[in-house]
């Protein structure tokens, strides 16, 4: 059964003139005219079938039935002010949850993440580091960071960064008895592997070595313990520049070799399109955005 409703956009005119108990008072604080008011009300009037106030020539009084039906009118709109309060509440602070690669959580994201929580202390950033596509359709996930060619049909979509990839090493690698100088020089070292993007031989073919190859060696379904085995003097690994840049520059990590390779995909940052505009994240993607201006090509 449907309910019945009276002209809603009549109901605030007819809180306001029964609360200032004046048509001319209320077109003030509404910002429309005095016509308008009395319009609204009389449209009110018409639709309930009765009188809701009685008009003398300098004064204006509730009927009984104004009486009785202003309680209900303004906890009517005191519960809707309210809950849209609540609502734009929900659409500015609170939690936001990521759905971040795992790598580039624990090597890029997580170092920087203290200084957007600096500037917007009102926004509760909740990490959600995986590797599978966010299902967005849960409500689970607010906005997703992925490492793509940035197709993602129905979603907004923001190229964040492009990266490199190089051979990256422990320091300890480029003295002893095989010192890494030139590419030849990976025969005498293990070349550690991503299994999910190997881009070994891309490199070497690029650097004029593509006659060596070895799949031999570990083997890490996450870039970050890929470098984790590099730092720790068990081989060679391909690094990318974002994900290898904190490593680089304490000097766990080291590029033996001036060679490097624009990789293949991009991060990007998708949402979507009925969610993107939601301020709170437009703020985390507008400081991503900031973030990774420096590694967009």
């Amino acid at each position: 059964m449907a309910t019945l409703l009276p002209p809603l956009k009549s109901l605030p005119v007819f809180e306001a003139a029964a609360r200032h108990l004046s048509f001319t008072k209320a077109a003030g604080e509404l910002n429309v005219t005095q016509a308008a008011v009395s319009h609204q009300i009389k449209g009110l009037e018409d639709w309930l079938g009765i009188d809701l106030f009685r008009r003398y020539n300098r004064r204006l009084a509730l009927t009984e039935a104004g009486q009785a039906y202003l309680p209900s009118v303004r906890d009517s709109l005191d519960a809707l002010a309210r809950a849209t309060e609540n609502l734009r509440g929900t659409e500015e602070t609170g939690a936001l949850t990521v759905s971040v690669l795992t790598s580039f959580a624990a090597t890029w994201l997580m170092p920087r993440l203290r200084y957007f929580r600096a500037s917007h202390p009102e926004i509760d950033v909740r990490i959600d580091a995986e590797d599978g596509l966010a299902d967005f359709a849960a409500g689970d996930v607010d906005l997703a960071i992925r490492y793509g060619h940035g197709d993602y049909p129905g979603m907004r979509v923001d190229r964040l960064m492009t990266e490199d990839i190089f051979p990256v090493c422990s320091p300890r690698l480029l003295e002893g008895p095989h010192p890494l100088r030139r590419p030849e020089d990976l025969r005498h070292h293990t070349l550690l592997h991503d299994t999910k993007r190997d881009d070994w031989q891309r490199w070497l073919m690029a650097a004029g070595f593509e006659d060596y190859y070895s799949s031999h060696g570990p083997a890490f379904n996450f870039a970050n313990m890929v470098l984790d085995a590099a730092i720790a003097g068990d081989g060679v690994a391909l690094g990318r520049s974002a994900i290898a840049e904190e490593a680089l520059a304490d000097g766990r990590l080291v590029k033996p070799f001036d060679v490097s390779l624009p990789a293949e995909f991009a991060y990007y940052i998708v949402t979507p399109e009925a969610t993107a505009d939601r301020p709170k994240i437009v703020a985390f993607r507008e400081w991503f955005l900031e973030e990774g201006a420096a590694y967009v090509d």
